[in-house]
């Protein structure tokens, strides 16, 4: 089968650092490739995939609106002309990418990575429309709107050939957080954790260049960084990612809103590393209770995890998560959306 993939411009696929998007669109352009499918990528400039690259856009995250009308057009023409030629249309980048090709024959995906503009999802369901299927990576996104169209869960995935599982960790090992230091992903939280539980912590990620966020920073965090007990590493790339997981007896993600799938939880279990997470969001469809973290309601049940996350067997965690999060497992149940058997439809 022809596939396209669509991601907006901004970012090539793949990203040279950041782009949670643009790394999915690219696993999936070379999963499906290896699937049998010939592939093709429509997205920003400097975009490479193992198929055919159609280029358009400006890769800036900070483009003006007629720069993005321009990139809508120049998609519909491109569509237009185009969608007959392929048997899946996989859509990442924007829902109206799609209008001209609403009722065409062609089967397309519309992929949500986050919160969804029920706005946007109703005014399209007036229009003619078939062969359309609506994805996001927890039902809990869903939730936010899924009274119009056709839509089914399918979780993100990594790529599991960058992790590495360890099997043991020293009983001295530390605690890890790795997000991006907004006060809402609750890094203050962690350390107090730390402290209360007597373990090191180590602290992996970009500090936001929102005043109100680095107030955060200098006054909630850095006072407690000690080099010792607390460790702030900085924003990290895949390599470093993987030792800092692999090494760490458990990742706390004490975040405070409803995250739409929380891919450093799935990264954190490639690893064989458990997560001990705030039962928010997609949280209670990732974390299995018990087999591959815990899942918690206050400060005083994450402490109590810590105390017995030896009791967490770390093969059963990478096993658990390569079952539901690997790229060739996602990928099929995108692929089955069209078939008799849908997946995890809502």
């Amino acid at each position: 089968m022809k596939i396209l993939l669509i991601m907006d411009p901004g970012i090539p696929v793949p990203p040279p650092l950041y782009g949670g998007h643009e790394r999915l669109v690219h696993m999936f352009s070379e999963e499906y490739a290896r699937l049998g499918h010939e592939v093709s990528l429509l997205a920003g400039p400097n975009s490479h995939i193992s198929g055919k690259i159609y280029s358009f856009g400006k890769n800036d995250l900070k483009r003006g609106n007629w720069q993005k009308i321009k990139e809508l057009i120049y998609t519909w023409f491109f569509l237009l002309k185009k969608a007959k030629d392929f048997g899946l249309i996989h859509n990442f980048g924007r829902l109206a990418y799609l209008l001209p090709i609403l009722n065409n024959d062609t089967n397309k995906i519309m992929t949500y990575g986050r919160t969804i503009d029920s706005k946007n999802i109703k005014l399209i369901d007036r229009f003619k429309n078939k062969n359309l299927f609506f994805t996001a990576p927890s039902f809990d996104c869903i939730s936010t709107n899924n009274q119009y169209g056709s839509w089914a869960r399918v979780f993100n995935a990594i790529d599991f050939s960058k992790y590495t599982l360890q099997t043991k960790v020293d009983k001295v090992a530390p605690l890890i957080f790795l997000s991006r230091l907004d006060k809402v992903k609750g890094c203050h939280i962690a350390i107090e954790i730390a402290k209360r539980t007597n373990n090191k912590l180590v602290i992996a990620g970009n500090i936001s260049e929102i005043y109100h966020e680095i107030e955060y920073f200098k006054k909630e965090i850095e006072p407690h960084i000690d080099g010792i007990q607390i460790k702030y590493v900085g924003a990290v790339n895949d390599i470093e990612k993987n030792h800092l997981l692999g090494q760490s007896k458990a990742m706390l993600f004490p975040i405070n809103i409803k995250e739409a799938f929380g891919m450093v939880m799935a990264e954190s279990m490639a690893c064989g590393t458990p997560v001990i997470a705030f039962n928010k969001g997609s949280v209670p469809e990732v974390v299995i209770d018990g087999v591959n973290g815990y899942r918690c309601d206050t400060v005083e049940q994450m402490i109590e995890a810590v105390n017995k996350i030896d009791k967490i067997n770390r093969i059963d965690v990478r096993k658990d998560s390569e079952s539901r999060f690997s790229s060739k497992v996602i990928a099929g149940e995108y692929l089955n959306l069209f078939s008799s058997t849908r997946v995890q439809e809502y």
